[in-house]
């Protein structure tokens, strides 16, 4: 498996540095940008498996980067910022970011957080688990496996990682094509947001966890519903949380 790369985004080159050395001593290759447009460029030259991406910075701010990133790139993206508000939160996973940690921040936080991430965008695209690497790429496909999955207007093609509405293109992240594909693959169960979040985070749940979920499930709405103000795929189950129909 390739090494992970990981591109840090901030004007602050001592917090730059500090970041590095603590990614590199875990083994990642770590790339940085001192401002939204240098993470732009790099963002179209390379490919990355993380984006740690400061909302204050001169020029672009990190909301817009962000929604820039979006248009090229389905890269996790944490959010690493002082401000620390609920608006600011949801303006940050409104933008197409996937987590947002606060400064100043925990290194084992921002370890593991990194660490989780990258393992779950990596088992999107098909490179983290180990039973694939011991599959020939030659292999012939069996074509009684991961068929196709449709519900109603949407398609899920498991083997391309692809989902289609009405025949069109969506362009999910990593974070929504987890959540959507373990909601439909476990239809009519009702997920709370605790078990969402440690299903699809694939870590403990914490305070301000219940936020992240909500503004996600919001995003994958707006995406996937033919009327987002009125959900007929993904209901809310006030109370108890979320389920597909």
């Amino acid at each position: 498996m390739d090494t992970p790369r990981i591109l840090i985004v901030d004007d602050h080159p001592e917090i730059q540095e500090i970041i590095h050395i603590l990614l590199e001593g875990e083994g990642f290759s770590v790339e940085e940008a001192g401002d939204g447009k240098q993470a732009l460029a790099l963002v179209g030259e390379m490919e990355f498996d993380l984006i740690i991406l400061d909302i204050m910075m001169p020029g672009i701010n990190g909301y817009q980067t962000c929604i820039e990133i979006r248009k090229n790139s389905n890269a996790p993206i944490l959010f690493l910022s002082a401000r620390t508000k609920d608006s600011d939160k949801t303006l940050g996973f409104s933008s197409g970011g996937d987590d947002y940690l606060a400064k100043p921040f925990s290194y084992n936080e921002l370890i593991s957080r990194s660490k989780a991430l990258i393992r779950r965008y990596q088992v999107y695209r098909g490179k983290g688990a180990a039973s694939d690497a011991q599959i020939p790429s030659d292999a012939p496909e069996n074509p009684t496996q991961k068929k196709p999955i449709i519900l109603h207007h949407l398609t899920i093609d498991e083997m391309k990682e692809e989902v289609t509405s009405n025949g069109c293109p969506l362009k999910l992240t990593d974070t929504e094509y987890a959540m959507l594909l373990l909601l439909v693959k476990h239809r009519r169960r009702i997920f709370s947001v605790q078990h969402l979040y440690e299903s699809v985070w694939n870590e403990p749940y914490y305070y301000g966890a219940g936020n992240t979920v909500m503004v996600h499930i919001r995003n994958l709405r707006r995406k996937i519903e033919e009327d987002p103000k009125n959900p007929t795929l993904i209901r809310t189950v006030w109370g108890k949380g979320y389920r597909c129909d």
